[in-house]
């Protein structure tokens, strides 16, 4: 539930003070809303810090189109402490220094408890991106902007060659909003 995302950051990603790449990676997953094959698969070369933007090659992208994403503080933030470890990989595993598995990040979830809206299940990776989508409509944010923002193509052809915008200028402040919930959690004293 897109609620309790706040807290679970809180309690069990942000809660560390050592370098992790799992907690980091699935930190990420959740702020830009993209696929977690699109993240473990992350390059250096597709960030560019200047213009704060993250493009992710057709081939890597489900609808095989170049997708770009705004990337906001605390993404920055993230980039700029894995930066330092000069791998050609932004997530790497740590031991071999290839791309993690999506099993990893399960493996997070299920260790931490993720709870689902499905009941008697632990939150998948992808759940978060539905959990995104609910968000926006939720809270009333622009539907062709999440949808964007999911990296989703138009489906009826005539609107298709009528919107060919990503949203790029509009989706920096959805992100920026969503980060911001993101790390609005808490703790009662």
């Amino acid at each position: 539930p897109w609620r309790d995302i706040p807290e679970f950051i809180a309690k069990h990603i942000r809660n560390g003070d050592r370098y992790n790449v799992t907690r980091y990676i699935v930190e990420f997953v959740i702020l830009t809303a993209c696929r977690s094959d699109e993240a473990r698969g992350m390059v250096w070369e597709e960030v560019d810090f200047s213009n704060r933007i993250w493009t992710i090659p057709a081939e890597r992208m489900k609808a095989k189109a170049i997708h770009r994403n705004p990337l906001t503080d605390r993404m920055l933030e993230i980039l700029s402490i894995l930066r330092e470890f000069d791998t050609e990989l932004v997530f790497p595993s740590p031991l071999k220094q290839k791309q993690l598995s999506d099993m990893t990040l399960t493996s997070f979830l299920r260790k931490h408890s993720a709870h689902s809206n499905v009941k008697g299940r632990i939150a998948t990776m992808h759940g978060f991106r539905s959990s995104f989508r609910d968000w926006c409509s939720e809270t009333g944010k622009d539907p062709i902007q999440a949808e964007r923002a999911l990296a989703h193509t138009v489906k009826n052809s005539v609107e298709a060659a009528y919107h060919r915008t990503d949203l790029l200028d509009q989706r920096f402040v959805l992100m920026q909003d969503w980060t911001t919930f993101l790390g609005s959690y808490q703790q009662e004293e």
